[in-house]
């Protein structure tokens, strides 16, 4: 399973720090971030099991940075009330 979270990181060396922390604390985590995307992105994949986010912005909060969940939502044009094209 893989989180992502919007963060406030936004320097590496906090990053590699924190990514570094989360890797020791959560066994079958992989943490990564991506400070080049507007949200300070924090990635967490588990290899086992889910992630628990509230364990990780917890941690994050520990050392003085804020974190959310971002949503996963995906949002698809309805394209039901378009008109249809028909060729003869």
């Amino acid at each position: 399973m893989v989180e992502v979270f919007k963060t406030n990181v936004i320097n590496q060396e906090q990053a590699h720090m924190l990514a570094n922390e989360i890797n020791k604390q959560f066994n079958y985590y992989t943490a990564s971030f991506d400070l080049e995307d507007c949200d300070n992105i924090l990635r967490i994949t588990c290899t086992s099991g889910i992630v628990d986010s509230g364990r990780v912005i917890n941690l994050l909060n520990n050392f003085g940075c804020d974190a959310m969940v971002l949503s996963d939502d995906v949002h698809f044009k309805d394209t039901r009330s378009e008109p249809s094209l028909t060729l003869n």
